[in-house]
């Protein structure tokens, strides 16, 4: 399957923030400094070196470098950036990633490129910040 990454055609309310590499430490520390009744209506999701937060599009935090996402409107499985998406139908692309990770949903990241499942989000609480600083 063959296809490109084009700029977002529609604009999509983020309900995500996304961040890898050295904005993670960041994100993660602009976290921790929310009060916890604010930090708790996020769920984290995170991999070596990546950090997503999701949440409601007002609560979403915001530092320097991060990137927004959101469900792809033709295919809810598939997150995309909200700044760029597929040139080819998303529920072509989320199919095939289903077959290929076996979960769901999943965030398709194009630069730097990665699948990430998001079907085990945890609440922001401290102590899932404290086991993402051990991973990241």
């Amino acid at each position: 399957m063959n296809w490109q990454w084009r700029p977002a055609a529609e604009a999509v309310a983020p309900r995500a923030v996304v961040a890898w590499g050295a904005v993670t430490p960041r994100l993660q520390a602009r976290l921790a400094a929310l009060p916890s009744a604010e930090r708790e209506r996020l769920q984290l999701v995170a991999a070596p070196g990546w950090l997503v937060v999701l949440g409601a599009t007002d609560d979403l935090p915001w530092v320097d470098g991060v990137r927004y996402a959101a469900p792809s409107p033709q295919a809810p499985a598939l997150w995309l950036p909200t700044h760029a998406g597929p040139d080819l139908a998303h529920d072509l692309i989320a199919r095939a990633l289903h077959r290929a990770h076996d979960r769901q949903p999943l965030l398709l990241w194009p630069d730097p490129a990665i699948a990430l499942p998001l079907d085990r989000p945890q609440i922001a609480s401290d102590s899932a910040l404290l086991r993402y600083a051990a991973l990241a």
